[in-house]
């Protein structure tokens, strides 16, 4: 299979995607049950998913090697599928960390009737929070005393790596991608050298943005899906055509996955499957030089990020994080919310092609 693809081609390799996807995703879930490696939420509203398969990410992972089995005589789709491959591998390691428990936090619920302060948080009465700080584990003992305060539960928090590792596994993600050379204009400009910055800030970038939306039933995948798909259509309309074949695998994967994942999901992606879509997704802008169509398209989940940097900095303050977490606690439901940042990527993409045709 050459490097031009017609339409056909196009549409077989998005059904092998597809198909391949959901094959596996099924595949790897009666895996995962057997092995009971399963997802236990630490954020107080989910902790009825508790027993749900993670790491479903994996399935990704043996669609991708379907795929470059298949296509590896098409350089971008190559290319793009080895990267994904890369971050899945990154993104494994991770989630096989996290199955060891570092600690176990208490949950508990404000049972006075004045507003309290744990740690960093202001908690109203018959509020539940979770005591994750060190400031809020000194001050948790003295408000039990006091009465203001009830012990309600308790949930394991895994390992994880140091930031620091993350982000130096992600550059090497990054610096990979650079190395192949594939990237050497961006928007308009003649990288050069600097190919290998922008490379490695988009991988970054994505990566954290699809794992940090990655927190509800179909979340990521969804918004990731809607993106990859507007990306084909960019395509379609404005050329290059080969802009369409490496968002097609995106898309073949996220609507896959979503046949398991989608509310009420019985399986997750784990960090394997945000990463596989963070790098493929970077990887797919990057090689197809859409960088302002695909970051525009990417929107939610990159105003999260910004809104969680904000919340780390203590310019803001939110009571649990990532933003969707802080909706669901304020009484805002999972499918109301996930709709909503689904809609939101969808009017995003749409104001983004009008504005390709009426303006620029």
């Amino acid at each position: 299979m050459c490097g031009k693809m017609n339409n056909t081609d196009m549409l077989i390799l998005f059904l092998i995607t597809l198909f391949g996807t959901i094959f596996f995703t099924w595949y790897v879930k009666r895996i995962l049950l057997k092995a009971r490696i399963s997802d236990n939420p630490i954020v107080s509203e989910h902790r009825h998913k508790s027993g749900t398969p993670t790491m479903g990410g994996i399935a990704f992972l043996f669609t991708i090697s379907l795929v470059i089995a298949l296509y590896y005589q098409n350089t971008p789709v190559l290319l793009v599928s080895f990267i994904m491959l890369a971050g899945g591998v990154v993104g494994l390691v991770d989630d096989l960390i996290g199955l060891k428990v570092k600690e176990v936090q208490k949950i508990v619920v404000n049972i006075s009737n004045e507003v309290i302060t744990l740690g960093r948080l202001d908690v109203e009465p018959n509020e539940e929070v979770r005591v994750a700080t060190p400031k809020a584990k000194s001050e948790v003992n003295d408000l039990l005393k006091e009465g203001k305060v009830e012990v309600v539960g308790e949930v394991p928090i895994k390992t994880e790596p140091e930031e620091l590792e993350k982000i130096i596994c992600q550059i090497v993600l990054g610096l990979f991608f650079a190395l192949t050379g594939i990237v050497t204009t961006l928007g308009g400009f003649q990288l050069g050298i600097l190919a290998i910055p922008v490379v490695i800030i988009a991988i970054l970038g994505s990566i954290n943005s699809v794992n940090l939306i990655d927190g509800m039933d179909g979340l990521a995948a969804g918004i990731v899906g809607i993106a990859s798909i507007a990306c084909c259509v960019y395509g379609y309309l404005f050329g290059p055509a080969t802009i369409i074949p490496p968002f097609l695998l995106l898309s073949g994967l996220c609507l896959g996955f979503l046949v398991f994942n989608k509310h009420p999901a019985s399986i997750f992606m784990g960090d394997t499957g945000s990463f596989v879509l963070g790098t493929g997704y970077a990887a797919a802008v990057l090689v197809c030089d859409i960088p302002y169509f695909g970051v525009l398209a990417l929107g939610v989940p990159i105003i999260s990020v910004v809104v969680s940097l904000l919340h780390r900095a203590n310019i803001i303050k939110l009571p649990v994080e990532p933003l969707h977490h802080t909706l669901n606690h304020y009484g805002m439901s999972e499918t109301k919310i996930v709709l909503s940042y689904w809609g939101i990527t969808l009017l995003l993409c749409i104001i983004g092609i009008l504005a390709k045709m009426y303006i620029f």
